[in-house]
């Protein structure tokens, strides 16, 4: 080959590179555009597939590592995209279709997804650097050290949160929660307050609201608060119960039985403490009714998950004569007009006739007197006679109140006669008293020679 050409070769092969490259430079954006685009229009398959033609060829395009960490996660790959853009921050380059606060906010969301509160929280940190005056960055930096229990810190980004944007309403709730589990009522209360005035559809801030109020004893505006609070969906039993409570306060209890009965049937795991608590006012609710076998079926649900729950185990064992015993159960559970009848059985069974009966909170008064004696002008005494259908054990207050009304009426001689038991104290007081505790064990006698009484009086 003459040596005239060999110049012009090289000539050529250099013009041929210069080419290859300015042809790369200036068609390699154009494939990253439109990996772009497909990422935008939503077009996973095209972007993934496009992506990787481009990383084949540029192992190091940031860009395209970002992109197609973004349609892993759009196309429900999250795990892929954050190994994708894990690439993309070993890399280091940020700006044109990868910058640098979009990326940082995708990645420290994915961290937040997989659980890696750490990862999560330096990117955070980093983009309060960038960008101070952004509320949500402090937020979520917040909420890390929250669920970290480091509370202080995540008080202090709370606040920092709120300087930054005072109508941060999501800031202000959790504020509040966390000065409400502090015990810090009031200023929960304005934190909590601001929430829901910034954001209306703040259904969470609703209900601590309503905690609030409730605590304070203001049943009416907790109802309220607890009626907005169900409809975030994570709250809706918890609120139901406690609307349930609110209403057993207001000693509204059809209304209290409503709620609950509503909240149980929304449960899902009857383990929780939702549904122990749910079940447990409900049966409070159905042994104030009366309704004492739907009220043993609540607890005999919550004993099978958690024996140890409040009195429940106490519960059963107090009702238990109900399952053996007819007669306890319709002193227990009749109505009204039924018991006051079985009452005067049992006054009678005493040597006594009924005088006048009353209603009293549980069960009924009886004012009864002696009967005839063999001496004509023998004066027949009065005895006060109090019989209750209770579960709970008899304390002092309610011997001493019985005793207070024996004053009152003039009235020498009383008795409590009870389906429960009684406290050493009120026994202790009625034992220096004119006044005779009749307890459980002795009402079943006592129903059993009514029975008697009568059987004998039918024949």
């Amino acid at each position: 080959m003459p040596t005239v050409y060999i110049p012009i070769i090289f000539v050529g092969i250099a013009l041929v590179v210069i080419m290859f490259f300015v042809a790369k430079k200036l068609f390699a954006p154009k494939k990253v555009a439109s990996l772009a685009n497909y990422v935008k229009q939503g077009k996973q398959t095209a972007a993934i597939r496009l992506a990787k033609q481009i990383l084949a060829k540029e192992p190091r395009n940031a860009e395209a590592h970002y992109l197609l960490g973004l349609a892993y996660r759009d196309d429900g790959k999250a795990e892929l995209g954050l190994m994708e853009l894990k690439t993309v921050g070993s890399i280091g380059r940020f700006g044109g279709l990868c910058p640098e606060i979009a990326f940082r906010k995708t990645i420290a969301d994915l961290y937040n997804k997989f659980e890696q509160p750490e990862e999560a929280l330096k990117e955070y940190l980093l983009l309060i650097k960038m960008d101070p005056t952004n509320a949500d960055y402090y937020f979520s930096s917040g909420k890390l050290f929250e669920e970290r229990s480091k509370t202080d810190r995540a008080v202090e980004f709370y606040r920092k949160a709120i300087e930054a944007n005072p109508r941060h309403s999501d800031s202000h709730y959790r504020l509040g929660y966390l000065l409400y589990r502090s015990k810090h009522p009031t200023e929960a209360k304005e934190e909590l307050d601001k929430a829901v005035q910034h954001n209306r559809d703040n259904f969470k801030a609703y209900y601590y609201l309503g905690r609030l109020l409730k605590e304070s004893h203001d049943f009416v505006a907790a109802l309220i608060a607890f009626e907005k609070s169900q409809r975030d969906p994570e709250f809706k039993v918890k609120a139901l119960v406690e609307r349930g409570s609110c209403y057993m306060s207001l000693n509204s209890l059809d209304k209290a039985t409503t709620e609950l009965e509503r909240a149980i049937r929304l449960i899902e795991n009857e383990s929780s403490s939702d549904a122990l608590y749910a079940r447990y006012f409900l049966s409070l609710c159905y042994e104030k009714l009366r309704q004492i076998e739907d009220a043993i079926e609540q607890w005999e649900q919550i004993y099978s998950k958690k024996p140890s729950f409040r009195d429940v185990a106490e519960k059963l064992s107090q009702y238990q004569d109900l399952r053996t015993d007819d007669r306890m159960k319709d002193f227990l559970t009749a109505s009204p007009d039924d018991f006051y009848e079985i009452c005067k059985g049992i006054v009678e069974s005493l040597g006594y006739s009924t005088r006048d009966v009353t209603d009293v909170p549980n069960g009924c008064q009886i004012i009864a007197l002696e009967q005839e004696s063999k001496w004509r002008n023998a004066r027949r005494m009065p005895r006060l006679i109090r019989l209750l259908r209770i579960a709970e054990v008899l304390d002092l207050s309610l011997v001493r109140s019985l005793h207070e009304e024996m004053k009152n009426l003039n009235v020498m001689r009383g008795m409590i006669i009870s389906s429960s038991q009684y406290t050493k104290s009120a026994n202790d007081f009625a034992e220096t008293r004119p006044i005779e505790l009749i307890d459980r064990e002795h009402l079943q006698k006592l129903l059993a020679k009514v029975t008697t009484m009568e059987s004998s009086g039918k024949k």
